[in-house]
């Protein structure tokens, strides 16, 4: 595990750890996950197979090398991106465990694209568990919160001729919370689409964006970059409202209900599937806990959010076995960036609520900071409101700026 010494964790107060360990014995995923003893008989909560042949792993994977291409699917236009044409392009990644895996990433290429021109890889937010959720699926789906969200700036990349790739970044078991693998499954995907020579991309010039759950696979490709994907030269990354560290997400969230508890308790079940061995939810949830959890499974954001809507960790949880886990703590840390000792050579822009209800907001500074310090070209621009989803709308319009900028070989600002 790698791991950055942070000055200002050691520091916490007693108290605040106290806490850490009282949710640690009921928690473990990336906002929340349910620590409990073992009950017989259970196994991890993975989703339906998805029914289409061409999602699955081909029999020579592990002969692949990162990035391979394994497959490319024309698939039907989208009056979402009007005017472009979509290519579902399947290829060869790793898991959180080091073991291959075949994921996928979503070109959209607009009629004006030139051969070579930009590419942006765009990590949607993608809250979910079920096969049907991930964002090749969800893109004819017409879910309005993509509609709404996300399609007016990407729409915008579009009409400028970019190129763009919506990596299906939580993998192939839908594992929501695991951080570190989105970040991998994005660089891959665009070590995949240069390889398909009829996109035009094999000399584009390329960046990242993303929030929030998108934001951590962004943040994490831009982090892994420069050890992960040398061979790749990335002009910029710019993502938002980035949870830092899943530790002081768990015990921000605590014990008591809450209205979103539903996207905690299904992140648990996303690091279950990374980590079957290590945080071994499932296993340990009562009876209750099982019964929900096998609703959520197959289920995208709406249903898990009304499902889990009021509800908390301790009806769920049968008792406090992992309060003392290394590995429960081990699996948060490796998908926490400010305990990652990485540091992005492409310059970064970051932005984010300072009063995010939703985020340890001291674990961006505190990240923010040890990237300026190292050097990093990083322009940090918070943004004024107190809400976490309308911190995105807001935000997002000056990081495809910022992006746009480092297309067109501007060099990067540095504000930190």
């Amino acid at each position: 595990m790698n791991r950055q010494a942070e000055p200002a964790l050691p520091s916490r107060s007693r108290s605040t750890r106290r806490g850490m360990r009282r949710v640690l014995a009921a928690l473990g995923g990336t906002a929340v996950g349910l620590a409990m003893t073992a009950t017989a008989g259970a196994s991890p909560l993975f989703h339906a197979p998805d029914p289409d042949p061409f999602y699955s792993a081909p029999a020579d994977l592990e002969d692949r090398q990162l990035g391979d291409v394994l497959d490319v699917r024309a698939l039907p236009p989208l009056a979402t991106f009007p005017g472009s044409t979509v290519n579902l392009v399947k290829f060869r990644s790793t898991n959180s465990r080091g073991e291959p895996i075949a994921a996928t990433t979503t070109v959209v290429t607009p009629f004006n694209h030139p051969v070579d021109g930009p590419l942006l890889s765009y990590q949607h937010i993608i809250n979910a568990l079920g096969a049907e959720c991930a964002v090749s699926h969800e893109l004819y789906s017409n879910d309005p919160n993509l509609v709404i969200r996300e399609a007016p700036a990407l729409n915008g990349v579009l009409l400028q001729g970019w190129s763009v790739a919506l990596p299906d970044h939580l993998g192939p078991q839908l594992a929501y919370g695991a951080a570190r693998l989105g970040g991998q499954i994005t660089l891959d995907g665009i070590r995949a689409v240069k390889q398909v020579a009829a996109l035009g991309l094999g000399r584009s010039r390329v960046a990242m964006a993303g929030y929030s759950g998108g934001g951590m696979a962004t943040a994490w490709a831009a982090a892994l970059q420069p050890t992960y994907a040398p061979d790749l030269d990335i002009a910029g990354a710019a993502y938002g409202g980035v949870p830092m560290n899943l530790v002081t997400m768990v015990t921000a969230l605590g014990a008591d209900s809450h209205p979103a508890f539903g996207l905690a308790m299904a992140a648990a079940i996303g690091m279950e599937r990374e980590y079957p061995d290590r945080l071994p939810i499932s296993e340990n949830m009562n009876a209750d806990g099982l019964a929900v959890g096998n609703r959520m499974a197959n289920s995208c954001t709406n249903d898990i959010i009304a499902t889990g809507a009021g509800h908390s960790v301790m009806e769920y949880a049968a008792s406090t076995a992992l309060i003392d886990s290394p590995d429960a703590r081990a699996v948060l840390e490796e998908n926490s960036l400010e305990y990652f000792d990485g540091i992005p050579t492409m310059p970064i822009f970051e932005w984010h609520s300072p009063g995010d209800p939703l985020l340890p907001v001291d674990a961006i500074d505190h990240t923010d900071r040890r990237y300026c310090d190292a050097g990093v070209r990083l322009q940090v621009d918070p943004i004024p409101i107190p809400e976490h989803m309308t911190t995105a709308v807001v935000g997002m319009p000056l990081a495809i700026d910022w992006v746009s900028a480092r297309m067109n070989g501007v060099p990067a600002p540095r504000n930190c």
